[in-house]
Formats: C-alpha cells, structure tokens, sequence
C-alpha cells in the first residue's frame, strides 16, 4: 500500500506541449541519501541547495535526454518540507516521461514511485507547511475562473482565512479554560457568568463568527459560482439573452421554434462571481424525438440550478403554457421572470420585486436582448439572488461548502452556549460542552480535526504533480 512517507516523483506541469515542462521529486523517508542518488545519476554531479544549475539530464547509460534547470531544496526548507529536487526541461511530453521514468529507475532502490493526485501538497500539510485551508487553496488558485478567484484563492494560500480561524478557537478556548476552571473548584462561591463577563465574551466570539461567515459565503461564490438556467416556451429569446450576455454569438438565433435542442453552457463573470449560464430547448409538446430529448435534459438542468430566468414574450404577457411551465418549477430553485422584446411593446426596461406565496421573492425584469437595453438591471439581479454583497474582494475568503458547514454548526453551538446561559446560569456544564463542539467543528476547517478519510477526499481532486 502507498505511504505517506515513500519517495515520490510526478510531471509538476499540465499534460500536453509547453516551453517549460517541471518532473518534482521528494524524498520521504529515503531522505537525503536519494535526493544525493537522483541529483548524480540525473545530472552527473551534486547539487548545490537553493541553486539553480543549468545542466543536461543523463539516462542510465550517460546520453543526454534534455538540458535544462535542476535544483535541490534540502529538508525541511522545501514545498513538502522533505528533501525535493525539480528537474526543468523543455515541455514535450515524451521527454518528460524519459526524465520521470530515469527517476523512478535510479531511485529503484529507495522504492521512488509514481505520485498520486495531490500527494505533494498532501505531504505539506502533514509536515506543517500548510494547513488544510491553505492545502485547499492551492488547488482554488490553480481552479480560479476569475481574476477575484484568483486574488481571495491567494489570500487563503498565504493564510488570512486561517488567521480568522484560528483567533476564533483562541477566543472559544480561553472562554473554555474559564468555563472548565469554575467547573473543576465548585466551592469558589462566585458567579461566573457575572464575574468573568462570559456572556460578554461569547457575544464577541459570536460576533466574530458571523464576520468571518460573511466573507466565506461570498469567497464560496467566488470560487463555484452560480448555475443560472435560461428555461421558456420556444422563440422566447432565449439564446439571444445568453448571446447578449456572452457578448458574442455563441447559439444560433432563428425564428423557427426549435432551434435549440440540446443545451450550450457559457460562463460568463459579474463582478468577479462567475455564472455558468445554460440555454436550454424551448418547454413545449414536441413531437421530434431529438427535441423530446433535448426538453428532458432542460428539466434535468432546471432541477439541478442555483437560479432559474423563466423568459416570457412581453408582447403577450404570461400565457396559460407560461403558468404551466411555472408550475413544474421545483420549489427549492429560484426563478426570475424575464420579460424579453420590451423594444416591440415601446415599454422602457424596469425590475419589479413582489412577494409570493410560493417563494421568498419574485423578481420580474423588463429588457430586450436585441438592444441590450435592460441588461445591466437583469445582472444586478443576479448578483441579489446570488447573495453577493458589493464590497472589496481583498476582504473575501475563497471557501469551499465544508468551510461553510463548520462555519455554520460552531455557530449553532455558541448559540445553544448563549441560550443555556440565559436559562440557567450554574450550568456551566452544558455551555462549557457547546464551546468544545464549536472548537471542534472550527478545528476542522483547518485540519486540527480532521479524519483521513476527508484528507484523501480533498487531496484526490487535485492535480497529479501538485
């Protein structure tokens, strides 16, 4: 079975043709005797620590694979915090595999093998180079769609959303140390609540929490985004909405019904947020099979959506087929009403937002796709569904779901802490196993607590090489 401390080798750059092409290696528990064996058996000489060296890289009988950078970085001062060596040559994939094979054979000894996806920063975060938060923000700054991804995926890398952290489980254990300290000498007759000013405390720590929340939802939409489906009767004007938000012409627009049959998905941004917007096949009775087809994937589509833009001919208003495709929209999803061809009716663009029995909100967007006019509203609404808060991104964690859950039930349980407190103030037991709850599910979040089976969840969605 692999183990965490085998040498391990991997192409560090992406599969294909590149100027620059990058084979890492890092030494686990061989240690220093295998990087000394590969750096000789792959240039011919010993390497100086930090140094960049231009030399040829040998096979096993001496002819020359490629020339390029090598450099060694000694343990622990080094990405993995082992013994690693990087062999930069040019970025033909046949090459790369000659050095990366030349690897695997003059450390044969050593049992250097092949990496697996993530295995390299796997191996940061258990040697303390990074904590998980950061470990996942390596591959958010390699993922970012957007340039406010990339600068909140960088942030996290360097640490701001693990600083947050862990001065939240500072402030959560020594509210604990008070806690448990009045609990573990009983006779010292005082109030605690009172004395220690805990509530005052918890207030503040809650307080915090709610801060730190804020930021991770929206770095959450920075990083996935939002699925917005365009979903109508046919000749709505459906493609020429995704057309005009694209700002290129991405589906074909024709006035025969029908014309799209299967789905075209474009990401577009708003404000750094990224929106896959997918134009679906018109909702109708159809009789072509092919189109039939194409209607149940634009259901499948519907029930998967962050948001749906349910897009009405504002010539004829809400028609009895519009009620009944409103109908069959999933309650969960939300859906704003597109009012398209305002430019045949003379009736300017304009937002309306109504309560409805059904949904928190409706909103209805009056604008023509052929014009334009009307858009710039319909991308405000957008972001106000989404939930995005105009505000500085160098401010915004770029946070996954499970940040989010941890996030959300250390919440929970500082809650439940207030609430016992307010109902019984000699029950320190209770608030003092709340506070521990809510320092494990923050614990979490940077890998304090955090299962192996987890560990090989998030690191196998990386990169091979990374």
């Amino acid at each position: 079975m692999p183990s965490d401390s085998d040498p391990i080798v991997a192409i560090a750059t992406a599969s294909g043709r590149g100027g620059i092409g990058v084979v890492r290696v890092s030494t686990g528990r061989a240690g220093e005797p295998a990087a000394r064996a590969l750096m000789l058996a792959l240039t011919g000489q010993a390497l100086v620590a930090r140094h960049a060296s231009y030399l040829p890289f040998l096979d096993g009988n001496g002819a020359v694979l490629d020339r390029g950078i090598a450099l060694y970085f000694p343990a622990p001062h080094s990405y993995t915090g082992e013994h690693v060596l990087e062999f930069q040559g040019h970025g033909g994939p046949v090459v790369l595999q000659l050095i990366l094979q030349r690897c695997i054979e003059a450390g044969h000894a050593f049992g250097v093998r092949v990496a697996e996806p993530g295995e390299f920063t796997r191996r940061a975060f258990l040697n303390d180079k990074l904590d998980l938060a950061q470990a996942e923000a390596v591959a958010d700054l390699i993922e970012a769609s957007t340039a406010a991804a990339a600068r909140s995926a960088s942030r996290s890398l360097s640490g701001a959303f693990s600083r947050a952290v862990h001065a939240l489980v500072d402030d959560v254990v020594a509210l604990r140390v008070l806690v448990e300290a009045t609990l573990d000498f009983p006779e010292e007759d005082i109030d605690f609540l009172e004395a220690a000013n805990a509530r005052g405390k918890l207030a503040h720590i809650r307080a915090q929490l709610a801060c730190a929340l804020a930021q991770a939802r929206q770095g959450a939409l920075l990083r996935a985004g939002l699925s917005v489906v365009l979903a109508g009767l046919p000749n709505v004007g459906k493609s020429s909405l995704l057309n005009a938000l694209a700002g290129a012409e991405l589906a074909i627009v024709t006035p025969v019904a029908g014309t799209t049959r299967d789905r075209i998905t474009q990401t577009i941004q708003i404000e750094g947020i990224p929106l896959h917007i997918i134009d679906t096949a018109g909702l109708r009775d159809a009789q072509d099979e092919v189109e039939k087809i194409g209607i149940e994937r634009t259901w499948g589509e519907i029930a998967r959506a962050d948001l749906v833009l349910h897009l009405l001919d504002a010539q004829t208003g809400i028609t009895p087929e519009d009620d009944a495709i409103a109908t069959r929209f999933p309650a969960h999803v939300p859906v704003l009403r597109v009012f398209n061809k305002t430019d045949l009716t003379g009736e300017p663009p304009s937002v309306q937002r109504h309560q409805n029995a059904q949904r928190d909100m409706v909103c209805d967007v009056r604008l023509s796709a052929k014009t334009g006019q009307g858009l710039a509203l319909l991308r405000a609404e957008l972001l106000r569904l989404a939930g995005w808060q105009a505000s500085d991104t160098q401010d915004v964690y770029l946070a996954r779901e499970r940040h989010l859950v941890a996030l959300r039930a250390a919440a929970a349980h500082l809650a439940q802490a207030d609430a016992h407190a307010q109902q019984n103030a000699h029950a320190l037991d209770l608030f003092a196993e709340e506070l521990r709850l809510a320092q494990h599910e923050l614990g979490a979040i940077t890998g304090e607590q955090t299962s192996d089976d987890l560990l090989g969840e998030i690191f196998g969605r990386f990169c091979i090489g990374k």
